[in-house]
């Protein structure tokens, strides 16, 4: 099952989604590992602070939120984080990235719980 989040960027609403899907697309669009990079973010941010992040984490972070936004929003017409992002003024990523490793992180505790549940079913 997917998990959804709205969150605020520049005054809209923007729905984000991630699911079992979301590995596989961003690895399919971009040719990386979806789990590296995120956890590549998170000591990233851990260690730097705020708003010192290099070239490679934003354009990391550009195209996570894409895949992410994409899903949420499969209706919107947007086929490149370029195109993503140009509907958007500057809005800080420091705000926005953790909300997206929040919503990944539920999504990654949800499949665990699934998998335990279904562990328990054929068990018995």
């Amino acid at each position: 099952m997917a998990v959804t989040k709205i969150i605020k960027i520049d005054d809209k609403d923007v729905t984000f989604k991630a699911s079992a899907a979301t590995p596989r697309i961003y690895r399919n669009l971009f040719g990386r590992d979806i789990f590296k990079d995120l956890s590549k973010l998170e000591k990233d941010i851990g260690k730097t602070g705020e708003e010192n992040l290099d070239m490679f984490s934003l354009e990391m972070f550009e195209n996570l939120a894409y895949v992410f936004a994409k899903q949420g929003e499969p209706d919107k017409k947007f086929n490149t984080p370029d195109e993503w992002l140009d509907q958007f003024s500057t809005f800080s990523i420091y705000e926005i990235l953790p909300e997206l490793i929040s919503l990944w992180g539920m999504n990654v505790q949800q499949q665990e719980e699934s998998k335990k549940n279904f562990q328990r079913l054929t068990e018995k």
